[in-house]
């Protein structure tokens, strides 16, 4: 299940994130945080010593049954710089940080695992017919 913070003013559907979270974790509850450029960085830096805007942060739950999974912070200004930038919807970019942020949830670590993330990143893109991976693109 997806619960929606909304803390922008855009409108959008929420029904293919839905569906990834349902596939991603079909007993637990995501969390969903969709922030101001200003508000990231303000979260970025408090929690991570990092003075700057990111795209998307995860903030995983202690493994207690019956407990939400965690929180998936998406900045939505970047989100949608890097939509245009791409020449992909912004619906797909947010699915894109949004199925990056749930892997972390789950404990994968693109910076240190050997690939599985990457793997699992790709699986998922190929089934929703998604663009490249936050990963890839950053390979490329």
């Amino acid at each position: 299940m997806l619960e929606i913070d909304n803390q922008t003013p855009l409108e959008l559907d929420f029904l293919l994130l839905e569906k990834i979270a349902n596939v991603l974790a079909p007993t637990q509850i995501i969390e969903l945080v969709l922030v101001s450029d200003k508000t990231m960085r303000e979260i970025n830096r408090d929690f991570r010593g990092c003075d700057y805007a990111t795209d998307v942060l995860s903030f995983p739950l202690e493994a207690i049954p019956h407990t939400p999974l965690g929180s998936v912070v998406i900045n939505m200004p970047l989100a949608q710089t890097n939509a245009l930038k791409l020449g992909h919807s912004l619906e797909d970019e947010i699915a894109l940080l949004f199925i990056h942020g749930v892997l972390h949830l789950l404990g994968c670590d693109h910076e240190k695992d050997k690939g599985e993330q990457r793997q699992k990143e790709s699986e998922l893109i190929k089934a929703f017919n998604l663009p490249l991976s936050l990963i890839e693109r950053a390979q490329d």
